[in-house]
């Protein structure tokens, strides 16, 4: 009988270890090519180990929660090539294998009227396999929904029994800690902030959200505005795109914007590559696709790596004003925040106009206050003249 190895993929350089978050399987299960085995948990995502042969699942080598490295075996599989699969017999048993490897790791909000995008590429296969419909799927999340419900409700009175509970930190999260720790120690940062108008984006808006949304299939939000008037402000001020290594400023002839997401898992930073070649259109179906990825821990580590700069939004969570921390090895980030209507002069006379407060957080030790007074007031300009944004000018 032949014996074959569960490896732990290939990590990236700057990836030092993973953490086993669950086997799909357990010993004796029959396994089948491409079937999902394990999911490991990096600083920065989640990996899916799927099966490279047909056979038995013949020991598993560390449990969930174990420390595995790059490459280490964690688990045997018996070799067994002309092994067919079970005759599925009905609609229902076939979806609980769904449920089992995948629902069980959405959250309630996203529980129902899931589309198949929201799936693995593995399980999306099985679904066209067994001719599966997305209806019959949301019918079956439904009525575990009650389910999860009593479950829930179980675990929060256990939990009132005890006055604290102690629970390990994630990877992402000790990575995030640890980034935080490097940009307090690792740079001068200052802020300097700013207000815009938003009055002519909010009209632009109005006047060709639905059109833009009948035409492109997606919606006009803000970020689009802010990644474009981010990327034209950069040109002018190239220190603001760079970034200090060692004794060396290295300058970036790229513009790969970082737009800052909070998932269940913590704050992520996936990137919005060659964003100066980008139409508002393009960004927008960037944006949705990483908010999709990122809910669903589909992030990629190239998502997440060779961002050039940052934008982050406390504005959605109604953040009036705040001092955002820079990404390192980044040496700037833009912090937007929520739009209030409040009385403004305009034209020597009170109005009641929609104002944003933007926040710019830089390393001083590489750009200098004027600089990023300059770069603040610049993206302003273009955030209350969008119609520069569309001309480049």
């Amino acid at each position: 009988m032949n014996i074959i190895n569960i490896i732990v993929p290939e990590l990236p350089e700057s990836v030092n270890n993973a953490v086993i978050v669950q086997w799909h399987k357990k010993t004796g299960d029959k396994i089948y090519l491409d079937d999902i085995l394990v999911e490991l948990e990096t600083d920065k995502v989640i990996l899916e180990v799927p099966a490279t042969h047909n056979g038995i699942l013949n020991s598993i080598l560390v449990n969930a929660g174990d420390v595995v490295q790059s490459q280490q075996i964690i688990g045997t599989i018996n070799l067994i090539e002309n092994l067919k699969k079970d005759t599925i017999l009905n609609i229902s048993n076939n979806k609980k294998i769904f449920l089992k490897e995948q629902i069980n790791h959405i959250n309630e909000k996203n529980f129902t009227n899931k589309t198949i995008d929201d799936f693995s590429p593995s399980i999306r296969k099985k679904i066209k396999q067994n001719n599966i419909t997305i209806d019959q799927i949301n019918n079956f999340n439904n009525l575990n929904i009650n389910k999860l419900k009593k479950f829930q409700t179980k675990e929060k009175n256990r939990l009132l029994k005890n006055n604290f509970r102690r629970v390990k930190m994630t990877q992402i999260r000790k990575h995030i800690a640890k980034r935080l720790m490097e940009s307090k120690n690792n740079s001068v940062m200052l802020t300097t902030f700013n207000e815009v108008n938003m009055q002519e984006i909010i009209n632009l808006k109005n006047k060709y959200g639905k059109i833009f949304q009948k035409k492109y299939e997606i919606k006009l939000g803000l970020t689009s505005f802010h990644v474009k008037a981010v990327s034209q402000a950069l040109k002018s001020f190239p220190k603001l795109n760079a970034f200090i290594d060692g004794e060396d400023i290295i300058y970036n002839d790229i513009y790969h914007i970082n737009i800052a997401l909070s998932t269940e898992r913590g704050l992520l930073t996936p990137i919005i590559k060659n964003t100066n070649n980008l139409s508002l259109v393009e960004i927008e179906k960037k944006i949705k696709k990483l908010i999709i990825k990122a809910n669903t821990n589909k992030l990629s580590v190239d998502d997440l790596s060779s961002g050039n700069f940052t934008i982050t939004n406390g504005g959605v969570f109604g953040s009036l004003i705040s001092t955002p921390i820079i990404n390192p090895p980044q040496s700037a980030i833009l912090g937007i925040h929520a739009i209030n209507n409040r009385p403004f002069v305009l034209n020597n006379k009170i109005s009641i106009v929609p104002i944003m407060y933007l926040a710019l957080s830089y390393d001083h030790r590489l750009i200098d206050g004027k600089d990023s007074i300059k770069f603040l007031f610049l993206i302003k300009q273009l955030l209350e003249d969008p119609f520069r944004l569309l001309l480049n000018i």
